[in-house]
């Protein structure tokens, strides 16, 4: 542990720490990053109360949450300009947990959560995010468009006639006749302020200046719509300190256990692929790990001051990245408003408009949807163009956490079958040895290609003496070792030699560790001398 604590720290970007952005500080940018967390803060306002009542809590606790979560992560965290807070990724998972043994054990789970990050983030599992292909990113990026899209319609129903489903608030009466003209038509202005507000000033974040003319406009001509008042008072103290009220048990432990793997694994694979998608537009790379750590101090410490726990949020990310947020000063300015929120300016956001809200978030969707992956479907490789549907489809009907395993688990299954095609050989007479064969491998040599390697030979009709030559291949895994050893016992039973020429160091070391070579050399894998190697049989226990 201790090793892996120093290669963790010798590891870390000492610049991702930094508050300075690559261009220096001055009073236009310090400007543009307040004006870009006080936009953030306003539309985490009523995400963190939907997301409270998904999972089933006092919306508070949501709200102590993003404010918490959002602060320790911009802080620590290892993508200057993401935002993290309440999700509903986490939410859907937290509302079973929430009616079957309350609150108290969500705020374990929370912590338990919170551990497993920190651990992940040691390890330095989070490097593992690479193994997500392109076709899974553009499907996890509509999917979640798409689902920002469908949070939004619960603001066009009637304040108040949403229910508890028992997995978060459903149902309503949607709103109808003048109502709804009036909140399509403030919705629809939003988006047009926040279009052309870039065109003739960036002298603050369009969105903002989206909220503000068009709260300014409901509030002066006293315009009955839906505000954020209407779906929960917001009005709160600060957040205290709270040992989760749960038995010290082992039966605890086992309750809380699953709900925390599930939350953490979510979370982690919100935030990394949320982080890499903030790179792409800020040409930044790197802290996986470090964003590990830095959601489990965060949801740690959030289950220990009464919080929901939280992850990276790609909406209230893309609103930071576009209204020029870019340094670790934006996501704290974000946290510290929505504290202010709570504590003293409660009485003001609840009368903004959430249409105005809702205006920004479908400026959100449109940003985020990759639109481009609709024209490439025809051109990409059939099963790209399968996953990168499949995975947008599971999204939305599933979640995040389902949909990237199934994507990764597609695309692993399509590249091994690709590639567990491409076996074949070329024979021809050794030069070396008189009436000996030699089969030219080519292609992976691994669990699906094994199949193929064992047909590639001529056991009853070859000579003596048979070399396969792995110069233009590779030993991979179990299963190579494995169809190794079955063709050299079908060549010993028929009374024949089995060698192996030209191995590669790693399948060199790979065949030795399993006993298969009865000649070690250290030149061979050089190629610097070809030493043909014969094969130990009944190694593996059977053929």
């Amino acid at each position: 542990m201790r090793a892996t604590l120093h290669n963790f720290a010798k590891n870390l970007d000492v610049t991702d720490l930094r508050w300075m952005p690559d261009d220096g500080f001055s009073i236009g940018r310090l400007r543009i990053e307040l004006l870009s967390g006080l936009t953030v803060a306003l539309a985490l306002v009523p995400e963190a109360v939907a997301f409270a009542f998904v999972a089933g809590v006092h919306p508070l606790v949501g709200l102590y949450a993003a404010f918490l979560v959002g602060l320790i992560t911009a802080l620590i965290g290892g993508r200057p300009g993401m935002i993290s807070g309440a999700t509903g990724a986490l939410a859907v998972v937290m509302v079973a947990l929430v009616a079957q043994h309350g609150v108290e054990y969500l705020f374990a789970t929370v912590v338990l959560m919170g551990l497993l990050q920190i651990f992940a983030g040691v390890m330095q599992w989070g490097k593992f995010i690479r193994l997500v292909p392109h076709p899974v990113m553009l499907g996890f990026v509509n999917g979640l468009a798409i689902v920002i899209f469908l949070a939004q319609m619960s603001q066009f129903k009637v304040p108040g006639t949403m229910v508890d489903t028992g997995h978060g608030m459903g149902g309503g009466e949607w709103l109808s006749g003048q109502p709804l003209y009036l909140m399509l038509a403030l919705v629809a202005a939003t988006m047009a302020i926040i279009w052309i507000t870039p065109r003739i000033t960036k002298l603050i974040p369009a969105p903002l200046a989206g909220i503000g003319v068009i709260a300014a406009l409901v509030i002066g001509f006293g315009l009955d719509v839906p505000r954020v008042g209407d779906l929960a008072s917001i009005q709160g103290g600060l957040p205290s300190l709270h040992i989760p009220m749960v038995p010290l048990t082992w039966e605890t432990f086992e309750i809380i256990l699953p709900y925390a793997v599930i939350l953490a694994a979510i979370g982690l694979i919100e935030s990394l692929l949320t982080l890499n998608l903030v790179g792409d537009l800020t040409g930044k790379r790197g802290g996986a790990s470090q964003e590990c750590i830095a959601q489990g101090v965060a949801n740690t410490v959030t289950g220990f001051f009464g919080g929901m726990g939280g992850c990276a949020m790609i909406g209230q990310s893309m609103i930071n990245v576009k209204s020029g947020g870019r340094t670790r000063v934006a996501g704290i300015a974000a946290a510290v408003f929505l504290l202010l929120f709570i504590l003293v300016g409660s009485s003001v956001i609840e009368l903004i408009p959430l249409a105005a809200l809702v205006g920004v978030m479908f400026m959100v969707v449109i940003g985020t949807f990759a639109w481009n992956s609709l024209t490439i479907l025809r051109k990409v490789p059939l099963i790209d163009a399968f996953v990168i549907i499949l995975v947008t489809v599971v999204t939305v009907m599933e979640d995040l956490a389902v949909a990237v395993v199934v994507g990764v688990i597609v695309s692993a299954l399509a590249y091994a079958w690709n590639n567990a095609r491409r076996i074949h050989a070329s024979t021809r007479q050794s030069v070396r040895e008189e009436g000996a064969k030699v089969y030219e491998i080519h292609g992976p040599l691994f669990f699906g290609s094994s199949d193929g390697f064992a047909e590639l030979f001529d056991v009853e009709n070859d000579p003596e003496v048979v070399i396969v030559d792995f110069a233009d291949s590779r030993v991979v895994d179990q299963s190579a070792l494995q169809a190794i050893e079955a063709m050299a016992a079908k060549y010993e039973a028929a009374g024949k030699r089995l060698q192996l020429r030209h191995l590669s160091r790693d399948c060199h070391r790979l065949l030795t560790k399993a006993g298969h070579l009865m000649v070690d050399s250290d030149d061979d894998p050089d190629y610097e001398l070809a030493v043909d190697y014969d094969v130990r049989t009944g190694v593996l226990g059977g053929h």
